[in-house]
């Protein structure tokens, strides 16, 4: 195997995306697996600054986090997140479980976030 540049890594297309049924809201989204500061930014949210737990609405966090726009653009906000939360947990659960897979966040990545908080 080659060794990189720092061009070529810079310039990889690293960032996968999977298209997901969601029958409950009518359609399909596009789940898109998250930059490094991302899911960083994503898990400072967890587990806040005051050293505390935030695991309430964790998989609308997920949710959205990774889902975009078909420019790869991110569709929800932060201030979206506790609408979302709302929305059904079975469609939630569906798509974060693919944040999760294409992400490689763990069930006991996400328990961890919660412990170690």
């Amino acid at each position: 195997m080659a060794l990189l540049t720092r061009d070529q890594i810079l310039s990889a297309e690293d960032n996968k995306t999977e298209t997901v049924p969601v029958p409950e809201w009518g359609g399909e989204v596009i789940v898109a697996a998250m930059s490094g500061f991302a899911r960083d930014r994503l898990e400072a949210s967890i587990v806040g600054s005051q050293g505390g737990s935030n695991m309430v609405n964790v998989r609308a966090k997920f949710v959205a986090a990774s889902l975009v726009d078909e420019k790869g653009e991110l569709i929800f906000s932060d201030s979206d997140i506790q609408k979302l939360g709302k929305k059904s947990a079975a469609a939630l659960s569906r798509v974060f479980a693919v944040s999760q897979r294409l992400n490689h966040v763990t069930d006991d990545d996400v328990e961890e976030l919660a412990k170690n908080s």
